[in-house]
């Protein structure tokens, strides 16, 4: 008799967002003339960069043509896009990484939930709370937690380190030693920020105890203070405890196309043994890598007039969090977040529950953000709301919750 996984069974309820998606679609059935603006989900509004555009178009033209077509993509990624990503992202940067310790992808959100299958279950986990639930996710998926406790909203087996305003949203380094540490900063859903000095404690804490620090840097490119650091490996011995993860969905607007890397350097280790040939022969088994032309869209942006069209794309995104910002502070609300990062973190009004101002805010202004329950116990009475709108949409929804 076929059996099934049965650590799904402790997930309470549809993942966060799929759980506002049918909330909104049951609204719009009884209110269809209502106009929504969504300021929820991460999805960027900007068009590809002409560069990018570009780029597709004679990756595409190559496609057509015997001399120049491309079938299964190299394990690790394309040459060019891992060599220009080495002297881009981390050699300008001081860092010491390596094209070879480069993994393509399609996208950093498969390679955080991927990543634990290298470890061992009995591995303790400790995450940020309120945390990007497919870092809980994946490990309960793989029975490395235990059950779910409705009183507490945890996972019994988990480290939460509490990320509050009393300590700007940044987590204190735990008193139980965990065996993998989720980090990620820029931060989501907080948009907060760790500084240099303060990561290199935890890369001294995780060489310390053997830990493995897994590092989300998926927001990196909207830092725009000088002392924060953009990579992980800026921080001394962070090539010996950490695996880094990038995206270039909000970085480029590649939601759609596809495409991320991860970071694993080659003489990183856990229990003796070296995890870069462990996720080769993860990678190599079950993925067969981004498609060609979006690996030279990928390219592209790290030329200079794709660079600068990058810029100004991210510009226009933190215009929209700064629009966000100035309107709900100066009508009241307790804001953080929007300044290195596309996300702004407001206080519910009133102490109202997340998912109360969910549905106030769907009601009453028609516009859709994110519960901060939904990242963790610690995120309620918080309520997080995207740049990535146009705009025209942004001012609007400032306007309408202003004037609720």
């Amino acid at each position: 008799m076929a059996k099934i996984n049965s650590n799904y069974l402790k997930l309470p309820g549809s993942y966060l967002f799929s759980t506002i998606g049918r909330k909104v679609r049951e609204y719009k059935e009884i209110h269809p003339e209502a106009d929504i603006i969504r300021l929820g989900i991460g999805d960027v509004t900007r068009p590809l960069s002409s560069a990018v555009i570009d780029a597709l178009h004679s990756a595409v033209d190559e496609m057509g043509h015997e001399e120049t077509f491309k079938g299964y993509a190299p394990d690790l990624g394309y040459e060019f896009l891992r060599n220009v990503i080495a002297e881009k992202d981390y050699k300008a940067r001081g860092c010491d990484i390596s094209p070879d310790e480069i993994f393509v992808s399609d996208g950093a959100k498969c390679d955080c939930g991927n990543i634990q299958e290298i470890f061992d279950t009995d591995n303790t986990i400790a995450v940020c709370d309120p945390v990007y639930p497919v870092y809980v996710d994946s490990n309960v998926m793989a029975g490395r937690t235990g059950e779910y406790d409705p009183q507490t909203e945890r996972f019994k087996g988990v480290i939460y380190m509490p990320c509050e305003r009393e300590n700007g949203f940044v987590p204190k380094l735990p008193d139980e030693v965990p065996d993998l540490i989720y980090l990620c900063f820029p931060n989501n859903p907080t948009g907060a920020v760790i500084k240099k000095d303060m990561l290199q404690k935890w890369v001294d804490y995780a060489n310390e105890h053997d830990s493995v620090i897994l590092y989300d840097a998926a927001y990196e490119a909207f830092i725009s203070e000088d002392d924060v650091p953009h990579s992980i490996y800026e921080c001394d011995g962070a090539k010996d405890c950490a695996i880094e993860f990038r995206s270039f969905s909000k970085t480029a607007g590649f939601t759609g196309l596809r495409l991320g890397y991860t970071v694993i350097p080659r003489d990183l280790t856990a229990g003796g043994e070296r995890l870069w040939p462990l996720w080769a022969r993860r990678h190599g088994t079950k993925y067969n890598g981004a498609p060609y032309i979006v690996q030279r869209a990928g390219e592209a942006i790290y030329s200079d007039a794709g660079r600068a069209q990058v810029r100004e794309t991210i510009a226009y995104y933190m215009s929209n969090a700064q629009v966000i910002l100035d309107g709900l502070s100066k009508a009241g609300f307790e804001v953080s977040g929007g300044v290195n990062a596309p996300y702004i973190w407001l206080r519910t009004p009133d102490n109202m529950t997340s998912w109360d101002f969910f549905d106030y805010l769907l009601d009453k202004a028609h516009v859709v953000g994110t519960p901060g329950s939904g990242f963790g116990p610690h995120g309620e009475h918080y309520f997080r709301l995207t740049a990535f709108g146009s705009r025209e949409n942004t001012v609007r929804a400032v306007e309408r919750i202003v004037s609720m």
